[in-house]
């Protein structure tokens, strides 16, 4: 299929574009948003709090190796995550419910700027103080019973416009 081994990957442009994973619970959930970043060619997966890093074989199992082939760091706090992030000049996009949150149907990247998505722990969402540093707050816009997404579903579609815009800008098609 033409696909680039993992050092190739590495040396490769990447999309503006980081994963922020805060305090998620599932280690299928992590290993599911590594295979997505790698997709996407995501600059980096940061994780935080409670979230769990490789290796790992649960998260291997759903990573299928996207955890060897995507940059990442652990930060013990994600406020901590953010402000370094915020200081390499990422816009940091918080996916939650919130008033004035933007719908994700109207959410248009900037070429040129770089996204920090930062995705929340399965029950509670991304942790408030994180929520309220934010730049950008996004929501998915859902019509059923539930008020939520799985995280992981979540991270894929918030990650595609970022994903999409930087493919219209570079030679990467």
């Amino acid at each position: 299929m033409g696909r680039a081994t993992i050092g190739q990957f590495r040396q490769a442009d990447k999309a503006p574009l980081a994963l922020v994973v805060d305090n998620v619970r599932s280690l299928n959930n992590i290993g599911s948003m590594f295979r997505t970043a790698d997709g996407f060619a995501a600059s980096a997966v940061v994780l935080c709090g409670i979230s769990a890093c490789p290796p790992s074989p649960e998260i291997h199992k759903t990573a299928l190796g996207a955890e060897e082939s995507m940059a990442w760091q652990y930060f013990a706090s994600t406020a901590d995550a953010i402000a370094a992030l915020r200081e390499q000049g990422w816009t940091i996009v918080c996916l939650e419910q919130v008033v004035g949150s933007l719908s994700l149907t109207d959410f248009v990247p900037e070429a040129g700027k770089r996204y920090a998505i930062v995705v929340g722990n399965e029950v509670d969402g991304v942790d408030s103080a994180v929520v309220d540093s934010a730049d950008i707050w996004l929501e998915i816009p859902q019509s059923g019973t539930k008020h939520s997404l799985n995280v992981a579903v979540s991270a894929a579609l918030a990650m595609w416009p970022v994903y999409r815009t930087w493919l219209s800008n570079t030679s990467m098609q």
